[in-house]
C-alpha cells in the first residue's frame, strides 16, 4: 500500500474513531461505569487498527473495510447500551468474524489451489442443513438452532457462506441442474425446519444467480411464480407465518397481543424523530427481542431519523461496492460470487429493515453485522471475505496488466 492511500484510510477511520469515543464516553459518564471509559479508549484504537494498519498486510477494498466496520462497531455500541455483557459477547463475535473474513479472503484468493475441495463443501454444506432435523430446537415457530457443546448455532447461517461458493462456482462451470439441485434440497430442509425467513434469502440469492448465469427470461420468470407458490404453501402450513401477515396487514388489532412487537418497534422509531433521544436516553429496551430483530428500531429511536436513513445509505454502498467489484471481475466465478455477496446482504437488510417499518412481513433473519448473535455477525464477516477476496483478485489482475504494460513499454 503506497503512503497515499495509507493517508486516505486515515481519514476514512478518523470521524469513525471520534464517533465512538464520545459514544463510549457519554455512556460512561450516564451510567458511572468504568467499563464505559475502558471502551472509549479501546474501540477506537480497533477500528483505526482494523482500517488503517490490516489494508498494510493484506490488501483489501478500504472503503466496503470502513462500512461494515463502521456497523458492526455500531452494533456492538447499541448492544452494549442496553445490556453491556450482550455488548462484550458480540466484541467476541466480532473478533471471531473478523477471523473468518481474513480466512475468506485467503480461501477466495487461492482458491485454485482449493477447489478441488468443492464436493467435500457440498457434502459438509448438506450435513450441517440436516443437523437441525436431527437435534434441533425450536425459537420463533422455526427448528432452526442447534446446541453442541453448549455452543448454540444456526447451521443456515452457516451454510450461507458455502452456498455461495457452491452456487457460484457450479453456475460458473454451467452446470445449472447441480446448482438447482443442491439449492433445492437446501430449501426442502429450510422449509422442514419452518424456517421461511432464510428460506427467501436462499430462494432469491440462487433465482438471481442462475438468472445472471444463464440470461433466460424463461427461468425467471418460472422461478419468480415458484417463489409466489411455496410463500403460499408456506402460509398454509404455518400458523406463525399467517400471524407475521396478519400482524402486516393491520398491525393495531392487536397491539398489547400479536401485534406487540411491531407496534413498538414503530412507536419507538416515531418517537426518535429526526435527531433522535439520545443515546442512553430512550426506551427502546421495551421492544421484545430488541438486541436481534429490532435492533434498527433503537438504532432509530436514539440517535434519529437521519442517522437511521445514513445507517441505510451505508448497506446500499456496500451493495452498490460489491456490483462493481463484479462487473471488474475477471472470471465468472468472481463475478458470480462477488453479486451472491453483495445480493445476500442486500436482501437480508432489506428483509429485516421493511418488517421493522411494517412494510414487509417481518421475518426471523437478522440485520447483517448489527443484530446480536454469534452466528449471524460471524457469517455476515465471512460473506465480506468472499466478496474482499474478489477484489483483491481484481487488483492483482490490475497490477498484472500495468506490468505487462510497462513490459511492453520497455521492448518496444
Amino acid at each position: 500500500m503506497t503512503e497515499r492511500a495509507t493517508q486516505q484510510n486515515r481519514w476514512l477511520a478518523l470521524p469513525g474513531m471520534i464517533f465512538f469515543l464520545l459514544a463510549y464516553a457519554l455512556l460512561g459518564l450516564k451510567q458511572a461505569d468504568w467499563r464505559g471509559f475502558v471502551m472509549a479508549a479501546a474501540v477506537p484504537l480497533i477500528f483505526f487498527g482494523v482500517i488503517v494498519i490490516l489494508p498494510r498486510i493484506l490488501p483489501a477494498d478500504r472503503i466496503l473495510l470502513s462500512l461494515v466496520n463502521f456497523l458492526s462497531f455500531l452494533g456492538i455500541l447499541v448492544l452494549y447500551r442496553l445490556n453491556p455483557e450482550r455488548g462484550f459477547g458480540q466484541f467476541t463475535n466480532y473478533a471471531v468474524g473478523m477471523v473468518g473474513m481474513v480466512g475468506c479472503l485467503l480461501l477466495v484468493r487461492f482458491w485454485h489451489r482449493f477447489k478441488w475441495t468443492m464436493p467435500l463443501i457440498i457434502l459438509a454444506s448438506l450435513a450441517f442443513m440436516a443437523l437441525p432435523l436431527v437435534m434441533g430446537t425450536v425459537k420463533n415457530g422455526a427448528k432452526a438452532w442447534v446446541s453442541i457443546l453448549g455452543v448454540n448455532f444456526q447451521p443456515s447461517e452457516v451454510v450461507k457462506v458455502s452456498m455461495l461458493l457452491v452456487t457460484s462456482f457450479l453456475l460458473s462451470r454451467r452446470l445449472v441442474l447441480p446448482a438447482l439441485a443442491f439449492a433445492g434440497v437446501c430449501l426442502g430442509m429450510l422449509f422442514l425446519q419452518r424456517d421461511l425467513g432464510t428460506a427467501l434469502l436462499y430462494y432469491a440469492i440462487t433465482l438471481i444467480l442462475v438468472y445472471v448465469s444463464t440470461g433466460s427470461l424463461t427461468f425467471l420468470a418460472l422461478g419468480t411464480l415458484g417463489a409466489g407458490a411455496g410463500a403460499l404453501v408456506g402460509y398454509q402450513m404455518n400458523t406463525y407465518v399467517q400471524n407475521r401477515v396478519k400482524i402486516w396487514q393491520n398491525p393495531w388489532e392487536d397491539p398489547y397481543g400479536i401485534s406487540y412487537q411491531v407496534v413498538q418497534s414503530m412507536v419507538a422509531m416515531v418517537n426518535g424523530g429526526p435527531w433522535g433521544t439520545g443515546l442512553g436516553l430512550g426506551t427502546s429496551s421495551v421492544i421484545p427481542e430488541v438486541e436481534t430483530d429490532f435492533i434498527f428500531a433503537a438504532v432509530f429511536h436514539e440517535f434519529g431519523l437521519i442517522f437511521g436513513m445514513c445507517v441505510i445509505l451505508m448497506f446500499l454502498l456496500i451493495f452498490l461496492r460489491g456490483v462493481g467489484i463484479a462487473k471488474r471481475s475477471r472470471s465468472r466465478f468472481h463475478t458470480l460470487l462477488a453479486l451472491g455477496c453483495s445480493c445476500f446482504i442486500a436482501i437480508q437488510t432489506f428483509v429485516i429493515i421493511g418488517g421493522n417499518i411494517n412494510l414487509i412481513p417481518l421475518t426471523g433473519v437478522t440485520l447483517p453485522f448489527m443484530s446480536y448473535g454469534g452466528t449471524s455477525m460471524v457469517c455476515s464477516l465471512c460473506i465480506m471475505g468472499l466478496l474482499q477476496g474478489v477484489a483483491n483478485a481484481n487488483e492483482r489482475g490490475l497490477e498484472e496488466d500495468q506490468l505487462i504494460a510497462m513490459l511492453g513499454e520497455d521492448n518496444a
